[in-house]
């Protein structure tokens, strides 16, 4: 098996209100993509056309029956429930939320059960997916519970990686959850996905601080020297490549991170705010630790634009291109370990 194969993608269609759906059509209305992916997305046909007629979108459709095989050169759907929805852009809906869960949830078992090669899921609305069943903050909590491994939070593009210790968790909670096992075993499956999901031998990591200026020697907080300096301390007396603490208000100005093949970041708005900043529209969340691959756009439902047919497609063919990729990367490591 090499990369030129094509692999069956499983697509969630998340938040149907938002620019999901419009960004899944334009991608398939290119046809030189079916000679990569031959596409499966659960949801339901007339949801699709419905938003195919609205878009004047030429992307080819089929139904995918029981005990029948995809299209390799179409957008194949498989029905995962039978009633209407209408939809109403931009508005978060309940009904719509538990669509968008329905899809994942289709599509998750769809991955496990080996039906596909990877799964990428279109943005969900976090406050219209919560139920008495669904109570997960995102996707990546969620497929945690689900598939094998250890989740780990990671955006990623060709120049810039970046994970994060703590993920979707309050501001005020970041220095209560940091510890130095926690910041380990974040250290270690970083540093295992390098290796096994991008090809890296031996990677370069680098760690941010948590305060401002790394604590000022304890001044401004006291965790980057007692918990992420012994941590990194220990790294390298192990002979590992991991670096830091750094100041993040410098780090990434100064293009530092290019010196790296990731950065781990402590918390959320930390690490994605400077990702985002330098790559919005061509980045892609990774869910790394698990035993399946699981990327997604680096936006959200995009509510404000829902419907109007200016969604920018980059995001999610990034996200389709690299599940390829890291798909490819497990199966060579695979073979040349058997």
């Amino acid at each position: 098996m090499n990369e030129s194969e094509k692999i069956k993608v499983g697509i969630s269609i998340g938040d149907p209100h938002g620019v999901g759906i419009e960004i899944i059509l334009k991608i398939f209305e290119d046809k030189r993509i079916f000679d990569f992916f031959t596409p499966i997305v659960y949801a339901n046909t007339k949801l699709l056309l419905n938003q195919k007629n609205q878009l004047k979108s030429n992307c080819g459709l089929f139904t995918v029956r029981p005990n029948q095989k995809p299209n390799p050169n179409k957008l194949n759907v498989i029905d995962v429930w039978k009633h209407d929805h209408q939809v109403v852009y931009g508005q978060v809906s309940e009904a719509a939320g538990k669509l968008a869960v329905a899809s994942l949830e289709a599509a998750t078992k769809a991955l496990i059960n080996k039906e596909v090669s990877v799964l990428v899921t279109a943005p969900i609305h976090k406050q219209a997916i919560q139920s008495e069943k669904f109570n997960f903050p995102g996707h990546t909590d969620y497929l945690a519970s689900k598939l094998g491994g250890e989740s780990l939070m990671f955006m990623i593009t060709d120049t810039l990686r970046v994970a994060l210790v703590s993920d979707h968790i309050p501001v005020k909670e970041v220095s209560n959850t940091l510890t130095p096992e926690r910041l380990q075993h974040k250290i270690n499956l970083l540093e295992k996905s390098l290796k096994q999901d991008f090809a890296i031998s031996r990677p370069k990591i680098a760690v941010l601080g948590i305060n401002p200026h790394t604590g000022d020697n304890g001044v401004i907080g006291e965790e980057d020297d007692t918990i992420i300096r012994p941590v990194i301390a220990n790294n390298i007396e192990k002979g590992r490549l991991v670096y830091g603490p750094y100041a993040a208000d410098s780090f990434f100005g100064s293009e530092s991170y290019l010196q790296f093949d990731a950065v781990l970041a402590i918390y959320h708005d930390q690490g994605l705010i400077p990702f985002k900043t330098l790559s919005f529209g061509n980045g892609v969340n990774f869910t790394a630790g698990l035993t399946h691959v699981r990327t997604s756009p680096d936006h959200g439902t995009a509510f404000e634009i829902a419907g109007k047919g200016v969604a920018n497609t980059d995001s999610f063919k990034e996200a389709l291109f690299k599940a390829k990729s890291i798909f490819f990367n497990r199966k060579a490591l695979f073979t040349n370990a058997s």
